[in-house]
């Protein structure tokens, strides 16, 4: 099995939380369907992810621990994780994986050994790799003959949450050893959660439970109530409690606690009845936040009651971790009696229980009250009159932690060591830098004016290395960080959180609270104020939060007006700016952001020294955010100047350099677009020569070696359509099979390759009618497209593409059900490229020629008439002097001639006559001796 130095080493990894009082006893068959279905799916699907969404108070949390417990005794639970019961601000990604791997180590103990493999070979290394060694291995020692499942609950209460949905993708063809089940209050897939749809996964919505069930609950938990006299309630007011529920259980569990709580004049039947009579005051939305209200009103009738419990939950709703009672009311100034009475007061509205043993510690609200309570209290004032205001709490308990450090004891001995100290001393060490940078405002006037800047500046020196030795000591117990050099709290903040940030992200929320005050305290340090845009922008990079590229772009401006030309740090705080624009361009697709992304790249490119080592990452960057534009706009000098700077940072790179095929690719996807603007061969070889060299320089088993065949394949189909050279198109198949082999059906890359190869088996179609290529490439497009959602950033292209299939497959078997298909693909690809979108002009082409097709069979002259409109907007694209006007104009001449046939409109003659004038001005071959681009073939030969 393991050694014991091996059950030493597992021991050590995170704890799951005590959530043994946090379940909600699931009512026997109340989701009966839910549970065969998500049975179902783990037998059945190959699918990674089971995503089950449902608003708050729906019953997710009871029904997946329900659906654990069956998992257990069945043997195919891996890990249960309630992410709920976690600290929001310090469990990082590889925290929670560990944690995970402690579960899995608990429930399959056999498994232990290749967890403390992990546990040597993973510190610090990519999520990827450790889902592969904590995870993923372990489970595949077991051998199980149906894949284990990872349960992970409340995945959106957790901020990292992103970051290890991406990360999962890793695990997309190992669904015969490892699923996942998670829960969330909004879908994933609908709320754009970044990564999610690198994911094979399914949505599944949790809906409220029927009435019957609700009666069901009430029924059962109504038999241990102490009712008036023992007169239970009537069938008439389950009735009406059920249908008020709205199917919400948490609605149901409120009402029960609330009856059971001893309240000192109203009885059960009392309550019920001011319960029951709110029935027609309200909607049924929001008869959850009423009942909530009433609840409060009841429990904390006058005024003053009500004022002290907001000073008690609001500190509770901020509060990081569990202090006993004495030392919380020392923290938030309340004496111990009043503490007490509002602690049981409020018990009536848990709706779960705290950690066993641990009756004399106040807890975090987020781990004793349901979600929907928190929201409800937080509520904007207008909306809730118990409103708390989370910043002004912040404010208080950061104060109160301050005034702590003030007081630190002097060191009883050299050794830093936190032992020693009370329990409010070590929450204040380690939380006020969070508190205050919560509770107050960068704004130097307004933090000027708080309590916290003249307390903090009044903090001797040797209290502060000491207050930050102590800090870093729990954080980072093995590591040695000397802080003693540092003489002011700004430096030392800034030392603390740059120490925090070498260590990893995992204490990503201290190291920013640390920076945070350190710019509040030193307004002037751009030290400072450059380290905490970085800190925001690595956050953003790792979540894809908007909000954590605002703010790295806020710090990061302010910090580059604290570095004139001539400071040495300039040219890195314009890059980290233009970076963090361009990230804030990605979530947000604000084209103002992206162009002034590119004038501050600029101006680090011009501040940079030739022969710094890292010039070609400038260029690179620069060039591929160039390319953004280009591609965002349609500007060839954007593009021209991508070109410009990618083959600049080539030339920076020898041929051993580990980024070079990644340069090599980027270069030659700017020349295939140079290519398709341009109509200019030359780009076009060119990119297909660097695609060449970065598949030589990925060799299998490479990771990035199917996306560089699938570069070169496509590149080549491009080409064929130029020279007509059948091995070329051969060769461009050949390439795009062998991508393919290398990508699973649950890879997220493997719909872009699928794409690919359909496009170059409609050319092998279209140039020697094998009606087998057509069939397979449909039956790609169609794999594609019922992948890849309706809001997929690139699902214009398979629609397209299907729609032109479609369209030739039309003239194969003259069935108008399949053109009108192929016509209705066409219109959503055309809809979804709005002018100014540089391939609109491909989109308008397809459909002109699928619209003359569909005029063709029926003699529709409104079909005609909408063709010629669709092409006069092409015809504006390409104005005169363009490189494909010539074409444009011909091919208008020929669906004008065919108007003129049908309606003799002399309207017709005359354009037709002033087109032609146009392309005999320009010395053009007449459009009698070209061939006829919009020729319909008769059959398919």
């Amino acid at each position: 099995m393991f050694s014991a130095s091996e059950q030493w080493r597992f021991n050590g990894l995170p704890k799951h939380p005590d959530i043994s009082g946090k379940r909600a006893k699931y009512l026997p068959n109340s989701r009966k369907l839910d549970v065969e279905n998500s049975i179902e799916w783990i037998s059945s699907s190959e699918e990674l992810v089971l995503c089950i969404h449902g608003p708050a108070g729906v019953g997710k949390s009871t029904f997946v621990g329900h659906l654990s417990d069956e998992l257990r005794a069945a043997g195919q639970l891996a890990a249960l994780a309630f992410m709920g019961a976690f600290s929001p601000d310090t469990s990082g990604p590889e925290t929670i994986i560990k944690t995970l791997a402690h579960e899995i180590g608990s429930i399959h103990p056999q498994a232990i050994s290749k967890i403390v493999e992990a546990i040597n070979r993973c510190h610090a290394t990519s999520l990827e790799n450790q889902l592969e060694g904590y995870i993923l291995k372990p489970l595949r020692s077991l051998n199980h003959p149906h894949p284990l499942i990872v349960i992970v609950d409340a995945i959106d209460e957790w901020r990292d949450h992103p970051l290890f949905i991406e990360a999962l993708a890793h695990l997309n063809s190992e669904t015969a050893v490892v699923k996942f089940i998670i829960t969330s209050r909004l879908d994933p897939q609908t709320s754009r959660l970044r990564g999610i749809e690198r994911i094979s996964s399914r949505s599944y919505p949790l809906r409220p439970v029927s009435q019957e069930v609700v009666k069901a609950y009430f029924d059962y938990h109504f038999e241990s109530i102490d009712w008036d006299h023992r007169r239970k309630p009537s069938d008439r007011q389950v009735d009406q409690l059920a249908g008020m529920s709205g199917g919400l259980l948490v609605w149901g569990a409120t009402v029960c606690s609330l009856l059971s709580h001893k309240f000192s004049d109203f009885t059960p039947h009392e309550i019920l009845s001011g319960i029951l009579a709110e029935e027609q005051k309200v909607g049924s939305a929001e008869r959850l936040a009423q009942l909530y209200y009433d609840a409060i009103v009841r429990l904390f009738p006058s005024v003053e009651d009500q004022k002290r419990l907001r000073t008690y939950f609001g500190a509770t709703v901020v509060l990081q971790e569990a202090l006993p009672a004495h030392d919380f009311c020392l923290l938030v100034g309340m004496r111990p009696h009043v503490v007490a009475s509002i602690r049981s007061t409020l018990s009536a509205l848990q709706t779960r229980l705290p950690p066993t043993g641990s009756s004399n510690m106040i807890h975090p609200a987020s781990t004793v009250f349901h979600l929907s309570f928190l929201d409800y209290i937080q509520a904007a004032p207008a909306e809730n009159v118990f409103a708390i205001s989370v910043f002004d709490c912040h404010a208080a308990v950061g104060l109160a932690c301050v005034d702590q450090i003030t007081s630190l004891p002097p060191p009883l001995s050299n050794r830093t060591s936190s032992s020693s100290l009370h329990p409010i001393q070590r929450y204040a060490i380690k939380h006020w830098p969070h508190h205050v940078s919560h509770g107050t405002h960068r704004s130097h006037d307004e933090w000027v004016k708080t309590p916290h800047f003249s307390r903090l500046h009044t903090i001797p020196i040797n209290v502060q290395q000491r207050w930050a030795s102590l800090f870093l000591n729990m954080l980072l117990p093995e590591v040695e960080v000397a802080v003693t050099e540092e003489q002011d709290m700004t430096s030392i903040l800034t030392r603390t959180g740059d120490s925090l940030g070498q260590d990893g992200r995992e204490r990503w929320a201290f190291e920013v609270a640390c920076l945070e005050v350190a710019a509040r305290l030193g307004p002037g340090c751009d030290r400072a104020w450059h380290k905490l845009g970085l800190s925001y922008y690595e956050m953003g990079e790792r979540t894809g939060r908007a909000k954590m590229h605002e703010e790295a772009v806020g710090a990061a401006r302010h910090a580059l007006q604290l570095r004139p030309p001539s400071h040495p740090g300039r040219c890195r705080t314009l890059t980290l700016l233009g970076s963090a624009l361009w990230a804030l361009y990605k979530c947000n697709s604000d084209v103002n952001a992206l162009k002034e992304s590119i004038s501050h790249y600029r101006d680090a490119f011009a501040f940079q020294p030739a022969s710094h080592p890292d010039r070609y990452r400038l260029l690179v960057n620069l060039g591929t955010i160039l390319d953004s534009l280009f591609n965002q706009s349609g500007d060839l000098d954007a593009l021209n100047e991508s070109i410009s700077h990618l083959r600049g940072a080539l030339a920076l790179l020898p041929a051993s350099h580990p980024d070079r095929p990644a340069s090599l690719n980027s270069l030659g996807n700017a020349l295939e677009a140079l290519f398709h603007s341009s109509g200019d061969i030359k780009p076009l070889n060119e990119s297909i020569s660097h695609y060449r060299d970065a598949l030589a320089l990925w060799p299998a088993p490479h990771p990035h070696r199917a996306g560089s065949l699938d570069n070169l394949g496509n590149a080549l189909r491009i080409l064929f359509q130029r020279n007509d050279d059948f091995n070329t198109l051969k060769e461009s198949i050949s390439h795009l099979r062998d991508a393919l082999a290398l990508l699973p059906p649950s890879n997220p890359r493997r719909p872009g390759s699928l794409v690919n190869l359909a496009s170059a088996l409609q050319s092998l179609f279209e140039h020697n009618s094998d009606l087998n290529a057509l069939d397979e490439s449909i039956s790609h497009l169609r794999d594609v497209l019922a992948v890849w959602p309706v809001d997929h950033s690139e699902r214009t292209l398979p629609l397209e593409s299907l729609g032109n299939a479609l369209r030739s497959l039309y003239w194969c078997n003259d069935d108008l059900n399949t053109l009108n298909e192929g016509i209705l693909h066409l219109r959503d690809a055309l809809a979804l490229r709005p002018a100014p979108h540089p391939h609109r002009p491909s989109s308008l082409d397809s459909l002109t020629f699928a619209l003359l097709c569909h005029h063709k069979q029926n003699g529709d002259i409104e079909t005609l008439d909408e063709a010629i409109r669709i092409y006069r907007e092409r015809l504006v694209l390409h104005p005169p002097g363009h490189q494909y006007r010539s074409d444009c104009v011909r091919r208008m001449i020929i669906l004008l001639e065919i108007h003129l046939e049908l309606t003799g409109d002399e309207a017709d003659r005359e354009e037709i006559q002033a087109f032609q004038r146009e392309l005999d001005e320009d010395n053009l071959e007449s459009v009698a001796k070209s061939p006829l681009s919009l020729a319909i073939p008769a059959t398919c030969g």
